[in-house]
C-alpha cells in the first residue's frame, strides 16, 4: 500500500526538524542502554529541549542534510506504546540497518514511512 505524499506534512516536519536543538545521546557503534547486543547503526538522539519530556526521537546518518526523509514507526508490546522517530541523512544502506536494528526483537517491530518525490495536485497552488 502507498501513501499519499502530503507535502504540506513534511514541511512541518522539515521545520521541526530545522528549529530545534538536536542532542546526539547515541553515537554510531555505542550500545544501547538496556539491550547490550544492539548496537546503533547511526547516530540517535533527540530534538527539542532538554527539560521537556515532549522530545522527538532522530537517528541521524551520514548525509549533510536539512530535512527528513523517512520516519519509522515502532510498535512496542513490553512498553505498550506506539513511537515515531524520525530519520534525516539517512543513505538506503543505513535506513535498512535501522530497520534491523528495530526488528530485532519479538517485543517491538517497526515500520517507515518514506517522503515521496511528487506533490499532489491539490498540493500545488496555481
Amino acid at each position: 500500500m502507498e501513501f499519499e505524499n502530503n507535502a504540506y506534512f513534511w514541511q512541518k516536519v522539515d521545520t521541526l526538524f530545522l528549529s530545534s536543538d538536536l542532542t546526539i545521546n547515541n553515537p554510531k557503534g555505542s550500545t544501547h542502554a538496556v539491550y547490550n547486543n544492539l548496537i546503533y547503526p547511526v547516530d540517535y538522539g533527540t530534538l527539542g529541549d532538554d527539560n521537556s519530556n515532549e522530545r522527538i526521537s532522530v537517528y541521524v546518518g551520514s548525509l549533510n542534510t536539512s530535512r527528513v526523509d523517512a520516519m519509522v514507526v515502532c510498535a512496542d508490546i513490553l512498553k505498550k506504546d506506539i513511537e515515531v522517530k524520525l530519520l534525516a541523512g539517512c543513505t538506503e544502506d543505513e535506513t535498512l540497518r535501522i530497520l534491523e536494528f528495530l526488528n530485532q526483537t519479538d517485543f517491538q517491530k517497526s515500520v517507515i514511512l518514506r517522503r515521496g518525490k511528487s506533490t499532489p495536485s491539490w498540493a500545488v497552488k496555481e
